[in-house]
C-alpha cells in the first residue's frame, strides 16, 4: 500500500506548502483518523489550475483512442484497490462494504463506458455541409462542425457517493473523456478515500503517458471559491446542497469571463400512488416504498421525499401502514456529523410547521438518524410552501393527500423542478390519469413507472438532471454518456482543405456518426 502523505496533487507532483492541517474522521465513532491532510494554499490552488491549463493543449490533442486507453487504465487501477481500501472507505463513511464494492464497480464501469463513447466517436457530433458552388443566388461554402473540450474543469466531490460522484466519479470521467484536464476538490468527509483514488488516477496517467497536470487534487475548506474564480477554469461540476450549488453558480457568473456550472443540488422526487394500484397491491407498495425511503439512510439525491395520493379509505389505510413500517425501522449512522446535523435541522422545520403532522419516527438522539414520516396539507404544495419543497437529506418522507384528480394536477403544477417523479399505477390508472405524464415532463428529468428512484443506471439513455433547483442546467445529465456534452463546445471550419481538418471531419473518417451531406441527413456506418 502506498503511504498516506495528505499532500495536494499538482501537475503530477505532491505539494504541502501550507500550515493548516485537517483530519479525516471515523463516521461511526467520531474519532479522528491518524492521517493528516494539508489544506491547499491560495498559491497551490493557482498552481493546480495552471497545471491543468498547461496540460490542456496536449491532452485535447490526443486521439480519442488514446484518451480511451487512459480511462480504461483508471478503471483497472480502481478495480485493483483491495480490501484495505474498502475498509478505509467504510470507516470514513459508515457505508457497508457491499455498498462500497458495488460503488467501486460502478465507478470503474463509468470510466469504461466513456472509453467506449470515445472509441465509437459520436461525441464529436460531426456535421458536414459540403460546398454548393453553383447554388443561386449565392454559393454555399464547405462547412464542417465538431466539438472540442471546453478546457480545465473544476470538480467538487460529493459527500454521499465517495467513489461514484467523487474523485474518479462521473464528472471527472466525463470531463477527461471530453479532453478536459481536471482539478478536483476533495470532500472533507472522505479525504483518505480521495487520496487512494487519486493515486490510482495518477498511476493510470503515468502508465498511459498522459501529460502532467491532466488530473490535480486539492484539499481544504474555503478553497473552492479561489478555484472557481481562477481564469484557467472553464467549467464546474458539483453535486451537493442547493446553498452550495447556488454559491458556485453566482461566483462563476460574476467572473470577468463567466463559465458554466453544472450543479446537481436539490430534489424531493415525488411518488404518485394512483387508486387502482392501491386496490391491487397496497402491501407491496408500502413495503417497497419504505425500503426506498430508508435505503442507505436516505442519503441519495433520488430519495423519495414526497408521496402523493388521492383521498380514499384505501389511501388512509396505506398511510397508516407505511407509518407503522417507518416506525419499526432502526436508526442508522449517517455519512458524517455535518450530514446528521443538517438532517436534524430539516426535521425541526417540518415539526414546527403548523400545516405538517408528524406520523411516525422516534425522536432524534445520539449520533444516528431516526427514520421519520410526516403528512402535509395539500394546500402547502399547491401554494408552493417552501418548507414542503425543501429537500430533507435523510430517511424521511412526507405524505400529501389530495381531494381528487383535479387537485392532483394542481398540486403537481406547484412543484419545483426535480430529478425524478414516479407513477405507481395499474393500466386503468394510466389511462385515467394520462395528463400526468406531459405535466411531469415539464417538472423532472426522469419519470419512473412502478419502480423507485433510488437506483440510477449508468448508460446511454439515463438522465440524472432536471429543472431548477434539481440542477443548475436542465439540458444535461450528470449520469450516463450524455454527461460528456456538458464539457464540449462546437467549432465550425469553413472552406478548410481535407488535409488540415481534424480527423473527425475528414472525408474518409469512419467514426463519423451524423453527417449532413448537401443538406440531406445520412448515417455513416460505425
Amino acid at each position: 500500500m502506498t503511504q498516506f502523505l495528505g499532500h495536494n496533487y499538482i501537475g503530477g507532483q505532491r505539494s504541502a506548502n501550507g500550515s493548516v492541517t485537517l483530519n479525516s474522521v471515523d463516521a461511526t465513532t467520531g474519532e479522528a483518523l491518524s492521517q493528516v491532510f494539508f489544506q491547499a494554499t491560495t498559491q497551490e490552488v493557482d498552481a493546480a489550475a495552471e497545471a491543468a491549463a498547461a496540460a490542456y493543449p496536449a491532452y485535447r490533442g490526443l486521439s480519442a483512442a488514446r484518451r480511451a486507453q487512459f480511462l480504461d487504465a483508471i478503471a483497472d487501477e480502481l478495480d485493483a484497490l483491495g480490501d484495505d481500501f474498502i475498509e478505509l472507505v467504510c470507516r470514513e463513511t459508515a457505508l457497508p462494504a457491499a455498498r462500497i464494492r458495488g460503488e467501486r464497480g460502478r465507478t470503474s464501469g463509468q470510466m469504461r463506458l466513456f472509453a467506449t463513447v470515445l472509441r465509437r466517436g459520436d461525441f464529436y457530433g460531426a456535421r458536414i455541409d459540403k460546398a454548393l458552388p453553383d447554388r443561386q443566388p449565392l454559393p454555399r461554402p464547405d462547412l464542417r462542425q465538431y466539438r472540442i473540450g471546453l478546457g480545465p474543469v473544476a470538480v467538487f466531490g460529493a459527500s454521499n457517493f465517495p467513489l461514484a460522484f467523487s474523485t474518479a466519479g462521473g464528472d471527472t470521467a466525463a470531463a477527461l473523456a471530453a479532453g478536459c484536464p481536471v482539478v478536483f476538490k476533495a470532500h472533507s468527509g472522505h479525504m483518505a478515500t480521495a487520496e487512494r483514488v487519486a493515486d490510482a488516477i495518477i498511476q493510470a496517467a503515468q502508465t498511459t503517458g498522459m501529460p502532467a497536470g491532466v488530473f490535480n487534487m486539492i484539499f481544504g475548506g474555503g478553497v473552492g471559491e479561489a478555484l472557481v474564480k481562477h481564469p484557467a477554469i472553464q467549467a464546474v461540476g458539483f453535486t451537493g446542497s442547493l446553498k452550495g450549488g447556488r454559491a458556485l453558480c453566482d461566483m462563476a457568473a460574476a467572473r470577468p469571463q463567466p463559465i458554466p456550472v453544472f450543479a446537481e443540488m436539490s430534489s424531493i422526487n415525488p411518488v404518485i400512488v394512483l387508486p387502482q394500484a392501491l386496490t391491487a397491491r397496497a402491501d407491496t407498495i408500502a413495503r417497497d416504498l419504505t425500503a426506498s425511503v430508508v435505503q442507505g439512510c436516505g442519503q441519495f439525491c433520488t430519495n423519495p421525499g414526497l408521496v402523493i395520493g388521492i383521498a380514499s379509505p384505501e389511501f388512509s389505510a396505506f398511510t397508516q401502514q407505511v407509518a407503522q413500517m417507518i416506525g419499526d425501522q432502526p436508526p442508522q449512522t449517517m455519512l458524517n456529523a455535518g450530514t446528521l446535523g443538517s438532517y436534524g435541522k430539516g426535521l425541526e422545520k417540518l415539526l414546527a410547521h403548523p400545516g405538517i403532522q408528524h406520523l411516525a419516527g422516534s425522536q432524534q438522539a445520539g449520533n444516528q438518524a431516526q427514520p421519520q414520516l410526516f403528512k402535509a396539507d395539500a394546500r402547502l404544495l399547491i401554494d408552493g410552501d417552501e418548507v414542503l419543497q425543501e429537500e430533507v437529506f435523510g430517511p424521511t418522507t412526507v405524505f400529501v393527500e389530495v381531494a381528487d384528480q383535479a387537485q392532483l394536477s394542481t398540486a403537481l403544477h406547484g412543484l419545483h423542478g426535480q430529478l425524478t417523479a414516479t407513477l405507481i399505477g395499474e393500466p386503468a390508472d394510466l389511462q385515467q390519469f394520462a395528463e400526468l405524464t406531459p405535466l411531469l415532463e415539464q417538472k423532472v428529468g426522469r419519470i419512473l413507472l412502478n419502480g423507485y428512484p433510488t437506483g440510477v443506471e449508468v448508460c446511454d439513455a439515463m438522465v440524472h438532471g432536471g429543472p431548477y433547483p434539481a440542477t443548475s442546467d436542465a439540458r444535461g445529465t450528470s449520469v450516463g454518456t450524455l454527461a460528456i456534452d456538458r464539457f464540449l463546445r462546437p467549432v465550425c471550419f469553413q472552406n478548410y482543405p481535407d488535409s488540415l481538418l481534424p480527423d473527425a471531419l475528414k472525408n474518409a473518417n469512419p467514426l463519423r456518426i451524423q453527417r449532413l451531406v448537401d443538406g440531406t441527413p445520412s448515417r455513416d456506418p460505425l
